[in-house]
């Protein structure tokens, strides 16, 4: 088991009911891949460092989980079809 960390930035433009939808929709997908979430920091809505598909804010959140090398690539897959998600990266972290 590898230890990865997915940092998403969710569009600003959510209600708090569809962020806590789309969070759980992707804490599903995790574990149903043989992922175990470890931690999930709300970092709640910032300014982007630059502007993306004109929009200048967004919700960011860091999701710490452990699983199988093939389960990132599933995730990175599901999670470019989101409409609810602006941009997204999954990183290996050290052990």
């Amino acid at each position: 088991m590898n230890n990865y960390e997915l940092a998403l930035v969710l569009v600003p433009t959510l209600e708090d009911e569809a962020k806590a939808d789309a969070l759980g929709k992707i804490q599903e997908m995790i574990a149903k891949f043989g992922g175990t979430i470890e931690k999930a920091d709300d970092w709640g809505k910032r300014r982007l460092a630059y502007e993306i598909k004109k929009v200048t804010e967004g919700f960011y959140y860091f999701i710490t989980f452990s699983s199988e090398a093939s389960t990132p690539a599933e995730i990175e897959q599901r999670l470019r079809i989101m409409e609810s998600v602006l941009r997204f990266l999954v990183i290996r972290k050290e052990d």
